[in-house]
């Protein structure tokens, strides 16, 4: 009888290992209540689909900055992504509809301040696991995007031992209008930074909650493309951001010259003010009351053409290469290049950012070229191509990818997460072969 129950207890725990094995946990407590992931296709990574980071910014906290986000009940069931913020969004028949909508936009909406997480799926509710973590800023010139378009995922970068969040953030007039009256109400000189703030609002919840999910909160990465680049820039000249970001990796957004630089200074901050005030009272909105209270389709007449940062005396106090030049950007490791059939050669003023950085600081500077020229037609390594290939979703591009371009993307999944651990493309302690670009000895990795 002894040996029927010792014999029983090796095959229960044995069992309950086996089940506390095969069932990770999948709820966690963040700011706002209780959030229930789901497992991807790879059972060894978990996703958090349309977290809220902040309150809906509609009715009155229409062009409002972001506000802490509302408490929902019960478990909330993260798995569905969160609506993108308003947008005309890639018209059929042009370039990048072929190549990165092949369905139809989801429904946009002013509720858009969303974000999602991928993890692995062992340390979720594991704050010990301190895992870095990469947010990412998507682009669209400020005035399209979101956080899960179609050449986005997270589960290479999971598998890699990397959290992944993407986010939505408001654009086009609802993310960077400036008013009088939206000046007074910040209270600090300046407005019309709101899709800015979102992204600020984004990085802070990580900070705050990313340990739930086994991420460190001081080990966050900035990264963006495009317009997302820009944005990293904006972010990395800001007082505050200091504390909550430890490198940053910029694509496809220039150097030093200005190209996506957050403004400059020499702007008076009153002009733009001046500006969305003209535009409003020439159509009818002459209180800002009138325009919260307005219909979308009564605001999209208003053609503003507002569409991007701008010092506000607050999160944005001067432009990007005035910071730079200034030493007064985040003093952390960078990764910053550029495509081969980009929106213009950016390589001078990227080399020109790295030069300067070796001049100011010991954190390295990595610089890239990608001239990956992609299969199926002509349009060469073309702005945006490098996306496939950073966060390893090849199988969903039309094009007909080769075995040397999965090579290529598993060789730059491995550089992109070791910055993300190390700070280092190369990995902890290593010198090679992506070696850091000063003004004594430029380098460039060639992506191809």
């Amino acid at each position: 009888m002894k040996r029927f129950h010792l014999i029983f207890s090796v095959i229960l725990v044995a069992v309950l290992t086996a089940c506390s094995q095969t069932k990770p946990i999948d709820t966690v407590k963040v700011d706002g209540g209780m959030l229930r992931g789901v497992l991807t296709e790879n059972p060894e990574v978990m996703i958090f689909k349309g977290v809220p980071y902040a309150a809906p910014p509609v009715g009155e906290l229409r062009f409002a900055l972001p506000q802490p986000v509302k408490p929902w009940e019960g478990v909330r069931v993260a798995d569905t992504f969160g609506a993108p913020s308003v947008q005309r969004g890639r018209q059929p028949g042009s370039f990048y509809y072929k190549e990165f909508q092949p369905e139809p936009l989801p429904p946009t909406s002013e509720d858009c301040l969303f974000l999602n997480v991928w993890a692995p799926a062992k340390t979720v509710g594991h704050p010990e696991a301190k895992l870095p973590v990469a947010m990412w800023i998507h682009g669209g010139a400020y005035a399209g995007g979101c956080g899960n378009d179609v050449a986005f995922d997270g589960e290479a970068w999971a598998t890699r031992g990397v959290i992944l969040v993407t986010i939505n953030y408001r654009l086009g007039m609802l993310g960077f209008f400036s008013h009088p009256e939206l000046t007074a109400e910040n209270g600090f000189g300046g407005s019309g930074n709101q899709g800015i703030y979102d992204q600020l609002a984004a990085l802070k919840w990580i900070y705050n909650n990313i340990a739930a999910f086994g991420g460190d909160p001081e080990q966050i990465t900035i990264m963006g493309q495009s317009a997302g680049a820009g944005s990293v820039k904006t972010l990395v000249t800001s007082p505050l951001t200091k504390g909550l970001v430890s490198k940053a990796i910029i694509q496809s957004g220039g150097g030093l010259g200005g190209f996506l630089g957050g403004g400059s200074a020499a702007t008076p901050m009153s002009s733009y003010d001046e500006r969305g005030k003209k535009l409003m009272d020439d159509a009818g909105f002459d209180s800002l009351a009138k325009m919260r209270a307005a219909s979308l389709e009564e605001l999209s007449k208003v053609r503003t053409g507002m569409g991007g940062p701008h010092p506000d005396g607050n999160l944005v106090t001067m432009g990007f290469d005035e910071a730079a030049r200034s030493g007064q950007i985040l003093d952390i490791p960078y990764m910053i290049g550029s495509n081969g059939d980009d929106m213009g050669d950016m390589r001078e003023g990227i080399n020109a950012f790295c030069a300067l950085r070796s001049t100011q600081s010991k954190q390295p500077a990595y610089q890239y070229y990608f001239d990956r020229k992609l299969p199926g037609d002509d349009a060469g390594a073309f702005h945006s191509a490098e996306l496939w290939y950073m966060f390893h979703t090849l199988g969903r591009s039309w094009r007909p990818m080769t075995d040397h371009d999965f090579a290529l993307s598993d060789k730059m999944m491995d550089y992109w997460t070791n910055f993300v651990k190390y700070g280092n493309p190369n990995g902890q302690g290593k010198d090679g072969p992506w070696k850091a670009s000063t003004e004594a000895e430029p380098y460039t990795e060639q992506l191809n």
